[in-house]
């Protein structure tokens, strides 16, 4: 069933996305349960927790604005309405994760996962951005606040905020090109 649950994360991902763009439209019919149904009908064989995948989108939905809370600090040269909707999702998927599955879905897994999502969904730079703030945010869980552990923060953080600073320049000149064109 592990190995079902990747398939389950790409549905939660593409259903999140999907309800956001709706919801951005102020599509009044839009309903994120429909919304997986729909893309888990597929795949139906394939995906043997089902439970999983729901609780996973219906979480995320509901908790959207803690789990931002708690992202948006790592990365506060980026903030959360410059990044991608893709990028956000997945950052806010494995934070859910590592907080709500914590018994069931080990840290490290879920981390990895949301960087696989990242290398196959986002941007060029979207892995390394998400693997910086979501390794920032898990050592920060466990590591308590020693003075070891603020220091391994800051580092982290520069880390990710260094990603943050390249893809907002990439972002600027990608613009300054569609402009001069």
């Amino acid at each position: 069933m592990a190995s079902n649950r990747h398939l389950g994360r790409i549905i939660v991902l593409e259903s999140l996305y999907e309800y956001d763009f709706r919801r951005r439209l102020n599509d009044s019919s839009v309903n994120l349960d429909e919304i997986v149904d729909r893309n888990m009908e597929r795949y139906e064989n394939k995906i043997g927790d089902k439970e999983f995948v729901y609780k996973l989108a219906r979480g995320v939905n509901k908790t959207a604005q803690q789990l931002d809370a708690v992202i948006a600090p790592v990365a506060p040269e980026w903030p959360l309405s410059q990044i991608s909707i893709i990028d956000r999702d997945i950052m806010r998927m494995a934070l859910f994760e590592l907080t709500e599955f914590r018994n069931d879905v080990p840290p490290k897994v879920a981390i990895n996962e949301a960087v696989e999502l990242a290398k196959s969904f986002g941007s060029e730079n979207s892995s390394k951005f998400v693997n910086g703030v979501l390794g920032t945010i898990y050592r920060s869980m466990t590591e308590g606040s020693n003075e070891q552990t603020g220091q391994a923060y800051n580092q982290e953080a520069a880390g990710a905020r260094e990603v943050a600073t390249a893809k907002a320049r990439t972002r600027e000149q990608s613009a300054d090109t569609d402009r001069a064109e």
